[in-house]
């Protein structure tokens, strides 16, 4: 079976996927949207993707294609704790460096610990964590360093001069896995951490109390809502669709006449599917 995800090779991604799917093939993507795409066009079976980070928050483009793609469901969330480490080209050495190269959310991330130890160089965003640490690996004679993870060092031939420059200890980001097919993803070998259902909200017409209204069809139920978050339709300033998580496992009755409710107050609802959440090792 094939496994699409954000690669490069040693990504945190990838980290992810392989103990998600050990016996898989899989195959990197350059970005989120060819990892949506390797799916819809059938290349890959399910893809790996990063939803959320507990510093950063949630990948914005992660939400707006699971929006732009209703074919595509999630089958899984998996959590991983993220560890990063400053690395450079083992011919090169620290007081050399002039500017330091990873993906956007790890550099803020380690933004403080940077600041503090190499005020003053530059950082550049790069497409992942892998790939800054795969450029430094293949140009020594640029004084560069990379913020990637200790496979991503392995690989590459790396040398860490920092180590867990995270600036804070709880750092993790929890993934999805996503498919065409509506099959809930098992796995017992890993940890399970709970379980929980996915939707995209669309308000009805703007109408004072719209918010209070769809929120109410959760209220009254009592169904705990973990995860609310607003993103915009871009079609006008004002115009949102809602990410929801509701926590617990899937009931029939409660969770089908919860979605029927909604549709009777004219709001559109794109059900993401019934999971469950993993804990992954670093």
């Amino acid at each position: 079976m094939k496994i699409a995800f954000l690669g490069p090779h040693a990504s945190f991604t990838q980290l992810a996927a392989a103990q998600l799917f050990p016996e898989d093939e899989l195959l990197p993507q350059a970005s989120i949207l060819d990892c949506f795409n390797a799916v819809e066009n059938g290349e890959a079976i399910k893809a790996v993707v990063p939803l959320e980070n507990s510093i950063e928050g949630t990948v914005s483009m992660t939400l707006d294609y699971l929006y732009k793609t209703p074919s595509i469901k999630i089958q899984a969330e998996a959590v991983m704790p993220i560890a990063h480490h400053l690395m450079i080209h083992p011919e090169n050495a620290v007081e050399d460096i002039e500017k330091i190269y990873s993906h956007p959310q790890a550099l803020a991330q380690s933004f403080h610990f940077l600041d503090t130890h190499y005020k003053g160089i530059p950082k550049q965003d790069f497409s992942s964590t892998a790939a800054a640490a795969k450029y430094v690996s293949e140009n020594p004679d640029i004084k560069i360093a990379a913020v990637a993870n200790q496979f991503a060092a392995n690989l590459y031939g790396l040398k860490i001069i920092n180590r867990n420059i995270q600036d804070f200890e709880q750092n993790h980001t929890r993934f999805i896995v996503i498919s065409k097919e509506q099959d809930i993803y098992e796995n017992i070998q890993l940890e399970i951490l709970g379980e929980k259902s996915g939707m995209l909200i669309t308000m009805p017409e703007d109408h004072p109390g719209g918010l209070h209204q769809v929120l109410s069809v959760f209220a009254w139920r009592k169904m705990n809502l973990s995860k609310i978050e607003s993103r915009t339709l871009k079609t006008g300033l004002g115009n949102y669709f809602f990410f929801i998580n509701v926590v617990g496992p899937w009931q029939e009755v409660l969770h089908g006449n919860a979605l029927k409710e909604l549709e009777s107050i004219h709001a559109e609802v794109d059900f993401l599917g019934y999971y469950k959440e993993f804990l992954l090792e670093s």
